[in-house]
């Protein structure tokens, strides 16, 4: 905790070396993060890109996090890709790779598991905004339940629950769709 308090103190004054640091650091953490929530891998990197903007953006204005990077660089996530849904069109187009044919790929095979990806995240948009943040924390960066409770002020007992009840919500909604709905 004090070494982030110090890197954070760094990254106030601009400091190139504390920055790439803070990049380094934190940038896989919040790629997983985003990729639990967004389908897309290009959507994924433009999303995490703008959590890492908006923490130099912070910082340029003089509201920056005060006493933890990881937990405002995480909520900042949640409220990017939040908009991200918000402005997103609801078409349901699959994308066809024009490399699948050249790698020998089944083209079968490959619509199926991008048809399946596409459920998930589907059903996955259907939870509760603290149901989809506590999967991603939990299954996407594979943060323990102490920390996720920690970071979004809730009692490990409540994250439980919160997990065990968007993990059953989630196998009921996948069960009850189909591939092409």
């Amino acid at each position: 905790m004090q070494d982030e308090l110090a890197l954070l103190g760094r990254a106030r004054a601009f400091d190139q070396e504390a920055l790439g640091q803070i990049h380094d650091l934190y940038y896989d953490a919040i790629f997983r993060y985003v990729s639990f929530r967004v389908g897309n891998a290009q959507t994924v990197e433009d999303l995490t890109s703008e959590v890492f903007t908006r923490f130099l953006s912070s910082l340029n204005e003089r509201n920056a996090p005060q006493n933890t990077i990881q937990g405002w660089l995480f909520g900042t996530a949640s409220r990017v890709v939040k908009e991200y849904y918000r402005r997103a069109s609801r078409a349901q187009l699959v994308p066809l790779s024009e490399t699948i044919a050249a790698k020998g790929i089944d083209i079968d095979d490959k619509l199926q598991a991008d048809l399946e990806k596409q459920l998930l995240h589907q059903a996955m948009a259907e939870l509760t905004d603290d149901q989809q943040h506590v999967l991603a924390m939990r299954f996407g960066y594979g943060m323990a339940i102490r920390d996720v409770a920690k970071n979004m002020n809730k009692s490990e007992a409540s994250i439980k629950m919160l997990q065990a009840r968007a993990i059953a919500s989630l196998g009921r909604k996948l069960s009850g769709m189909e591939v092409g709905q």
